[in-house]
């Protein structure tokens, strides 16, 4: 039998799936569930757009339910800092600043679970080939990362553990 994929989170994050799931599973479903007795009075139901999209809506709306409800399930609540890897060591939490060996820029990064992932916002997953790449390396190393796009070049300039 196959085992489930855990999720990697902060206890943040779970609270956030956790409130979602409330407001998806009481307000939500109580609005969409208004809005598929409005279609119904409007008569036929074989011609009936409005129907068909409340009925869609709730087909959605379920979809979603299960989604959080399965992500809340398979949750591995991580704490910020690996304390087991070495002071200055990326690991799940660090701030990480980088310098791009290729085209000369600097950047700075959070590593952070899957579910938490924003790489628009410097959010970086540890489960990324980024994020794999940086991970158990100190500041002064050179890393070599395989991305979709080829081979990428950085240094670590600096690793905070907060």
């Amino acid at each position: 039998m196959a085992t489930e994929s855990r999720f990697k989170m902060s206890q943040e994050r779970l609270d956030a799936l956790k409130a979602e799931l409330q407001y998806l599973e009481t307000d939500k479903a109580k609005e969409v569930s208004e809005q598929i007795k409005e279609a119904r009075s409007f008569g036929d139901l074989s011609e009936n757009s409005e129907y068909d999209e409340a009925k869609t809506e709730q087909g959605k709306l379920y979809s979603k339910i299960a989604e959080i409800k399965n992500l809340i399930e398979n949750a591995e609540i991580v704490e910020k800092i690996d304390t087991g890897a070495g002071k200055g060591t990326v690991t799940l939490g660090s701030v990480v600043k980088v310098r791009d060996l290729d085209e000369g820029y600097e950047d700075e990064y959070t590593i952070v679970g899957s579910q938490e992932a924003d790489p628009m916002a410097g959010r970086v997953s540890d489960d990324s080939p980024f994020g794999r790449g940086l991970y158990g390396h100190v500041a002064g190393d050179k890393i070599d990362v395989d991305a979709p796009v080829g081979v990428l070049h950085f240094e670590i300039i600096s690793v905070e553990n907060n």
